[in-house]
């Protein structure tokens, strides 16, 4: 719990810096208390990762003053990843080659931070050995393991699962330390967060709470502000609807006059017509779209992920798969793909099947092209939903300006190429989308605006990510590998994910390796458990709902006509005993199949 009266850490008075001719800060004035968790978020660019260097002393200020309170211990993590080179993890992260072994062995709070983060199976490799994604993990833990007063992160999401990043979250909640963190996940951010920093044109603007009190204060403030551009408006109102449709402890405080903002959302659609897009989707893809069966999905070194795998996907399906880092979710996508092997099973692919790809990799773009030129060399034009778009609106949606668009590829940031590569697979137009981690380097907007695109797009889609908020709000089912050779499917989503890996946890002997590390402890709600079922009996629960889906809209139908009838048969007694008796049988089956669609949902939902 943050002190009655915190002081301040660090202030910044009128600080502004710049590259080149582009102001990334102008005169900005902000300070960092005492037990304060603050949340930066801002489109790729705008100078997030500026600001914290600044802040953490890692890069100087063009103007203005810095000041921090005497004595006080900061631990910055950037995305440039520098180690010491020649180290071993052991030492990097606790101290030198003789209070390594020591720390490690002695201390639970630094046995826990390496587990939680995944590093605990790296200590005696020297971190020139290291990934990228290993390295960045190694830098997260020695800022952890220190006693800092204030922790000042970048990313630090990236290249952790979902385990991880829960962990992560719930172990800045628990200490003590004040903390600074740039982050594009939004769950993260919402979970730790308890105050958030904008930063957008050179300011930066300050707000209470985390992720979802911004949006409701974003939207009041598009509200009252009617320069803002409609784009934005609309977003923030379909966002608004689905955070509002969600649990009540989703916004922790009325703080932005919450009735105000909800003026916005009252007549605001859910996010996607999932009927209405089914049916679009079986038009364009028919009853097959990918289908394993009796597969074996295998790595390059002949490691059996899944054996005897049967998995039919249908058309309009929206699937989200998660599990620990190794477990085999992209080389399942690669078997989905077609581009592996899946022998002695067989892969059958619909005749209208149009797979768009999105890798994690980004060496598939052309560095001497322009941006613009790159996404007309896949299209110029494309159907979205019922309007057609060009290659430049596409790209002006997913956040490049028309000035950008005539920038080479190759002069692009990490996150705009990722954009792009976004940007080129939905030119395609595929009906089935397979995507591999594709929040990766995205910042908020650029998120917003996507989840925005596939709100409207009708086709199958298989996604992999980390962000459990993205995959709650695009997917309509969650599955799972947990490495026992099977593919799970899990109607309680994320949490029994969670879960689930608990209880593996505590059941099998503890390995050092970060795909065994410990899940979170922390209670995940007063949810019970749901039972995983077989992608079988998934595949005939999915059949009986639209059975009854059916047979209840014929009802609803039904009812319709007996009540027009009732109406004109005003003045005949004899028809309308008739037609009364008629509607009550068919209120009754009503209500039956409703019932049984219930039953049924509780598996699937």
């Amino acid at each position: 719990m943050a002190p009655s009266n915190p002081s301040a850490l660090i202030n910044a008075d009128r600080v502004s810096k710049s590259f080149g001719i582009k102001p990334l800060l102008e005169s900005v004035s902000l300070g960092v208390h005492e037990g304060q968790r603050i949340g930066v978020v801002g489109l790729n660019g705008g100078g997030k990762t500026t600001l914290l260097e600044i802040l953490g002393g890692i890069t100087e200020p063009d103007s203005g003053r810095i000041s921090r309170a005497g004595g006080i211990r900061v631990s910055t993590v950037t995305q440039r990843g520098e180690l010491p080179a020649g180290a071993t993890v052991a030492e990097t992260v606790v101290g030198g080659p003789d209070t390594a072994v020591h720390e490690w062995a002695g201390d639970p709070r630094v046995r826990g931070i390496l587990s939680g983060i995944g590093v605990d199976g790296l200590l005696d490799k020297r971190v020139d050995e290291l990934s990228g994604g290993q390295r960045r993990r190694v830098g997260l833990a020695t800022a952890l393991v220190s006693d800092a007063d204030l922790l000042i992160l970048d990313e630090p999401t990236n290249h952790l699962d979902v385990e991880g990043v829960q962990w992560l979250a719930e172990h800045l909640v628990s200490r003590r330390s004040a903390l600074i963190v740039v982050t594009h996940d939004r769950w993260f951010l919402d979970t730790v967060a308890t105050r958030t920093w904008e930063v957008h044109s050179g300011r930066v603007d300050e707000y209470e709470g985390g992720y979802n009190d911004w949006i409701f204060a974003r939207a009041e403030r598009t509200r009252l502000a009617d320069t803002m551009e409609e784009r934005r408006r609309n977003l923030a109102r379909k966002e608004l609807a689905w955070l509002r449709r969600g649990p009540p402890a989703r916004t922790s405080k009325p703080r932005y006059r919450i009735e105000a903002a909800e003026k916005l959302i009252a007549d605001v659609p859910p996010p996607r017509d999932s009927v209405s897009l089914s049916a679009f989707a079986k038009r364009r893809l028919g009853r097959v779209v990918v289908e394993l069966e009796h597969a074996r999905v295998a790595t390059p070194a002949d490691d059996v992920l899944l054996d005897d795998l049967t998995w039919r996907l249908t058309p309009g399906e929206r699937i989200g798969l998660v599990g620990v880092n190794g477990s085999g979710k992209t080389t399942l996508l690669r078997a989905l793909a077609g581009e592996i092997d899946v022998a002695p099973g067989r892969r059958k692919e619909g005749t209208t099947v149009s797979i768009g790809w999105l890798r994690q990799e980004l060496d598939d773009l052309d560095e001497d092209q322009r941006v613009l030129d790159a996404v007309e060399a896949v299209a110029s034009r494309i159907m979205l939903g019922d309007k057609e778009i060009s290659a430049s609106q596409l790209a002006e949606r997913l956040g490049f300006t028309p000035a950008r668009q005539r920038t080479p590829v190759g002069d692009l940031s990490g996150g705009e190429r990722r954009r792009l590569q976004v940007t080129c697979v939905l030119m395609a137009e595929p009906n089935v989308l397979l995507l591999d981690e594709p929040t990766n380097d995205l910042d908020i907007d650029t998120l917003q605006q996507l989840e925005d695109l596939l709100d409207g797009w009708a086709g199958t889609l298989v996604v992999i990510s980390h962000d459990r908020y993205l995959i709650e709000r695009i997917c309509d089912s969650t599955w799972a590998l947990f490495g026992d050779g099977e593919l799970t499917n899990l109607p309680g989503g994320i949490e029994q994910y969670l879960r689930r890996r608990r209880e593996i946890a505590a059941s099998a002997p503890r390995r050092a390796s970060p795909s065994n590390t410990p899940a979170p402890s922390a209670s995940t709600g007063s949810a019970e458990s749901v039972p995983a079922i077989s992608a079988a009996e998934h595949r005939e629960a999915r059949k009986a709902m639209n059975r009854l889906e059916r047979q209840i809209q014929q009802l609803d139908a039904r009812e319709a006509r007996l009540h027009s009838q009732l109406a004109d048969a005003a003045t005949d007694p004899d028809k309308l005993m008739t037609l009364n008796a008629e509607l009550k049988d068919v209120v009754d089956a009503k209500e039956t199949a409703e019932g049984e669609w219930l039953e049924v949902a509780e598996k699937v939902e």
